[in-house]
Order: structure tokens, then sequence, then C-alpha cells
């Protein structure tokens, strides 16, 4: 069975991969700060980090699933969409993008412990058929080592890793030695969590396992 990830982040194709999934990826053609805002605007009101991921993540696998439709008419699959986002202390932390950013962020999160939010929206896709989508979203909880000095922040933030992920930290890479737990799935900390996937997925009527090895058509 075919398997299209809408995303290009190299962390949910790893993901997948290591658990047996090799799938196609297609960017979403989704303008997400215009989609939250416009929605935010409608209802009057700021969006939980819960609706905020599950809003993009739903319209990122209704985008590319509507776009496989148009260019595959014979695409039978799925189409997996997510989004994420990380709260710490009340306050939604994104991309830091500069290193003074980053190495702030990091002295005031060591010994504390933040929330992953992971949105997950999957298409079921079939020739003939109307798509079917379910979704859900996961959290897990993020606590860093009290004892993470200043030169090692220094050193990870030299690094350049977390300049470009959302809370400046990775759990699969550099920064893993300094998160002592995660409450929840681990997966859902580094781009989606495999077992709200695997569920969703059998909502659909589809086996996880008949997932395993896929490879682009």
């Amino acid at each position: 069975m075919r398997v299209c990830l809408a995303s290009t982040s190299p962390a949910r194709l790893m993901l997948l991969r290591q658990v047996g999934i090799e799938p196609e990826t297609l960017a979403p053609g989704v303008d997400e700060e215009a989609v939250v805002a416009a929605v935010e605007q409608a209802e009057e009101r700021t969006l939980t980090p819960d609706e905020h991921v599950l809003l993009l993540a739903r319209r990122k696998a209704a985008d590319v699933a509507a776009t496989l439709r148009e260019r595959d008419p014979d695409f039978d699959g799925i189409v997996i969409g997510g989004d994420s986002m990380f709260a710490f202390g009340g306050e939604i932390l994104g991309k830091p993008h500069r290193p003074e950013v980053a190495a702030a962020r990091w002295r005031e999160m060591r010994g504390g412990t933040g929330i992953l939010h992971s949105g997950h929206s999957v298409f079921r896709l079939q020739p003939g058929r109307p798509a079917v989508e379910a979704h859900a979203v996961a959290v897990a909880s993020v606590t860093f080592a009290a004892d993470v000095d200043d030169e090692e922040i220094a050193a990870y933030v030299a690094s350049g890793e977390p300049l470009q992920v959302a809370g400046a930290f990775t759990l699969d890479s550099l920064a893993g030695a300094f998160i002592e737990r995660v409450d929840g799935d681990p997966s859902t900390v580094v781009g989606m969590s495999l077992s709200t996937l695997r569920h969703l997925v059998r909502d659909l009527g589809v086996s996880w396992t008949a997932l395993w090895q896929t490879r682009s058509a």
C-alpha cells in the first residue's frame, strides 16, 4: 500500500523509515500563519495548542490528498499530515533562529518540564471512492536535566542544531542526553506519535503492518 507524507520534514521522514515505512513525500501548499489567523479572526479567540496543531495537520493532509486525487487518480493508500508545537511555562516556543535566543531558552528550560503538542491527520484514498479522514492529537511532556551548565548550552547552540527546531531541542540527536524524562509516546517529541498514527490507520481499515517496507510508485 502506498504512503504519502504531507511534509518535507527530515525528522518525520526518518521516523517513518525507522519503522519500516518508505513514503512518498509531497509538500503541502498551506500558508500556516494565514490559516491560523483566519480561524482565530472568525472565532474571535486564540486557538489552544491542541487546536492549533490539529487544524494545521488536517489542512496539510487535506491539501496533499486533493493534489494526489488530481495528479494521480489511481493512488491507493494513505496520506499522513502532522504539525507540532512546544509549550513551556505557558508560552509557545517556535524555532529560535538566533543563537542568543536558543541559549536563553535553554537556560530557562533546564530543570523544567514542557509540553509537546502534535496533531495528526490521516486520509485513506482509494480510486473511485470518497476520501475518508481520521485525526487526533498526541501530547508528551519533556523534562530537562537541571544540571545542564552554561558551557554545555553554549556548545549545543554552537552546533547549530537547536536554531531551526521548535523548542530549540531534539530528542533523537545532540540534545538527547540533556533530557531526563519523557511522559507519553517518545516519538511524539521527534515529530509524530507512531502509536497515534497506528490507531488512526486502523480506524480507517488499514493494517499498520501493511505499510511496512512500502515503496514509492
